[in-house]
């Protein structure tokens, strides 16, 4: 990784910044909708700690045989950084601080826009520190130098699908959404993030096919098999709710958005 500030790598440094982000849009966005309570402090600690444990060993199982991977300290100081596993940790984060803290709102029209807008800072340390993604004959290919392509991996010279820009795009297009229309629309408490998670996973399978990351089986990457089980959950339960006319108000009342009640994120 390259420095950014002295000793601060650049892809920690935007992850850090993008946190940072994420935090001010969820507070922001919990005093307009009157979260005053000050409990939510520890759901937003937890979610926070969870995120960063399971980003840093979430990639740790690889291998059936436990034997093949890595032991916990060397995952945690050299391993692949995982922004799905660190949305799962995030995501149980949040559930063990509603536990400990008793706090039972749903918390996840906060998230939702915190979480968007926060990736699409965080991914920019990715855009400048990781292999971009597969050779491109589209004229926006990213071009390795010769440092860079040792370094990373890459082929030298040749136009790479620059992956991490079209999911900062990604994510700033849907925090525009959310942020300008959906969050002001009588949605049901808790289900901008369920709908941000169907999107950004359907998004996330999609644009592995020019990451370059390893296939490991029929033709499928480790995150593609995870959103292949993950994905089509999410989506039937959003289609269950539809059928049950939950959203019918959305599009078509103009009216303020209801209290938000009930526990779970």
């Amino acid at each position: 990784m390259v420095p950014l500030l002295g000793p601060v790598p650049t892809h920690d440094a935007f992850v850090a910044l993008g946190a940072l982000v994420a935090a001010a849009v969820f507070v922001l966005e919990a005093r307009r909708r009157g979260h005053t309570d000050e409990r939510l402090y520890v759901v937003v600690t937890a979610a926070l700690v969870g995120g960063a444990l399971f980003m840093r060993l979430g990639t740790w199982a690889q291998h059936l045989d436990l034997r093949e991977n890595a032991s916990l300290a060397e995952q945690w100081a050299y391993g692949n950084r995982s922004i799905l596993g660190g949305l799962v940790g995030a995501w149980l984060g949040v559930h063990v601080g509603k536990r400990l803290s008793g706090y039972r709102l749903r918390t996840g029209d906060l998230f939702a826009p915190a979480v968007a807008l926060g990736m699409a800072v965080g991914r920019v340390g990715c855009l400048l520190t990781e292999l971009p993604g597969t050779p491109t004959g589209l004229p926006w290919g990213i071009r390795l130098d010769d440092a860079a392509a040792v370094r990373l991996g890459g082929p030298a010279g040749v136009p790479l699908h620059p992956s991490f820009a079209y999911e900062i795009a990604f994510h700033l297009v849907v925090f525009a959404v959310i942020w300008t229309w959906l969050r002001h629309r009588p949605t049901p408490p808790g289900e901008l993030f369920v709908w941000w998670v169907a999107a950004y996973g359907t998004f996330r399978f999609l644009v592995e096919e020019v990451r370059g990351n390893e296939v490991v089986w029929h033709g499928l990457t480790r995150p593609q098999l995870f959103l292949a089980v993950t994905v089509p959950l999410v989506l039937l339960r959003i289609a269950v709710r539809a059928r049950r006319g939950t959203y019918a108000g959305v599009l078509r009342d103009p009216s303020p958005a209801p209290v938000d009640v009930g526990a779970g994120a």
